[in-house]
């Protein structure tokens, strides 16, 4: 999250804070109250890293390869009603729901952030909503001190945005707000000034898409994924709170369409690289050109497997999750252990270019992630990353510091815990 400059900060409505009411305020209370009337967005919030900040004038969401946080600026949160903080948090949400924070931004930057807001507020009642919300058929309003602090030309650029908004029809999509937007004079002229930049909504959309490759990204993807399907489990069988009929069915369209297990392995993979140096004639010697030869870098990931042998994971599901491996074997070195309650070092395999081991079962004890999560750990200058094959169905082991961990899970099983933020939980279909 980037600090906002001054220019733009004005337009964020600053409500009077005392020093009790900033000392007194406490988030969690708010995400109590979510928990017993909002289980959708309730769940949604649980699996995110909250982080206080004052760095950003408001709140926002973010995501990266390793984890998704919700930001937020006591003094905006404190300043604002019960049921504004309520339309925020599930502005923050939705933002992440309708995927804003785990695609490519679109381009003008600016303009997408202000499509992705009036999509995601045409869904939230307007009493809910903070000062300053973009709503499709709805001018927007500024206090007369605010005005007082713009420059003429920033007052002209801000009323044409604002008829413009008022002229939108509600309930369509980020694209479709996007398009419209994109096709006004006044906008385009707007977005080509930096100076007459106007960042108008109440949260912030720093660093959406920056700074992951494309598998992390996909990643990520499947990790909002995976949580909003939680949440939409977790609705079903409790309810969905104020979420209504017509976003309900949005979702469960949305998290209908599965990603392929398999792709999800290659791209966890993929995205484990180490280098290795290695001579090559080919390359010149920066320091002995023509003497001794130069050195190219090779991408190979090293990666810990440990398959469960104590529960409900079959033998065809072993040879799905292998035949994986094998082609994946060409570009990453696996190391294959068996396990139940503890690692069997004897059972380590190494697997080269086409070869694989037989499917077949040597333990049978009960199953500890404990052990499994140690082993890595203790190797982690041997491993960039480490692959758990389970059922799922134990205790939950210690946070992974340092090595990355992807839980494969077999068909109809899930984990009988919640993982950690940094992990990647991938369900085998």
């Amino acid at each position: 999250m980037s600090k906002k400059n001054s220019n733009n900060n004005k337009l964020y409505k600053k409500n009077k804070v005392s020093s009790t009411e900033l000392e007194s305020f406490n988030l969690s209370t708010y995400l109590i109250d979510f928990l017993w009337n909002e289980p959708f967005y309730s769940r949604i919030l649980r699996s995110l890293n909250k982080i206080e900040t004052k760095e950003i004038p408001t709140a926002g969401v973010s995501t990266n390869k390793d984890e998704i946080t919700l930001w937020w600026n006591r003094e905006f949160l404190a300043g604002l009603t019960k049921q504004k903080i309520t339309g925020l948090l599930k502005h923050e949400c939705l933002h992440l729901v309708f995927g804003h924070t785990s695609e490519r931004r679109k381009e003008p930057h600016l303009i997408w952030n202000y499509a992705t807001d009036l999509a995601i507020n045409s869904t939230i009642p307007e009493h809910e909503l903070p000062e300053g919300g973009l709503i499709p058929g709805k001018k927007l309003t500024l206090e007369q001190s605010q005005y007082e602090e713009m420059t003429d030309e920033e007052i002209k650029s801000f009323e044409d945005i604002s008829a413009l908004i008022a002229s939108l029809p509600v309930n369509k999509t980020s694209e479709f707000y996007f398009e419209e937007l994109s096709k006004n004079e006044e906008m385009q002229k707007m977005v080509k000034s930096k100076e007459m930049q106007i960042l108008i909504g109440f949260d912030d959309h720093e660093g959406w898409g920056e700074g992951m490759s494309d598998s992390e990204m996909e990643i990520v993807k499947a990790k909002v994924k995976e949580i909003v399907k939680e949440a939409a489990r977790e609705s079903n069988e409790r309810n969905w709170g104020s979420v209504s009929v017509e976003l309900r069915t949005e979702i469960m369209k949305m998290i209908s369409n599965d990603i392929k297990w398999e792709s999800l392995l290659k791209r966890f993979c993929g995205f484990t690289k180490r280098d290795e140096r290695r001579s090559s004639i080919r390359k010149l010697n920066r320091k002995y050109p023509g003497v001794h030869p130069g050195h190219r870098k090779i991408y190979k990931p090293s990666i810990a497997v440990y398959v469960d042998e104590s529960g409900s994971v079959s033998n065809q599901e072993l040879q799905k999750f292998y035949a994986e491996l094998d082609s994946l074997s060409n570009n990453t070195e696996f190391f294959l252990y068996k396990f139940d309650h503890s690692v069997d070092e004897e059972s380590a395999f190494v697997w080269k270019k086409k070869k694989r081991p037989e499917v077949g079962r040597s333990l049978t004890g009960g199953t500890c992630f404990q052990s499994v999560t140690n082993h890595a750990m203790k190797n982690k200058k041997k491993f960039d990353a480490y692959i758990v094959l389970t059922d799922g169905g134990a205790a939950k082991p210690s946070h992974s510091l340092g090595i990355k961990r992807c839980w494969i899970l077999a068909p109809n099983c899930k984990l009988a815990f919640k993982s950690d933020s940094n992990d990647i939980v991938i369900n085998m279909k």
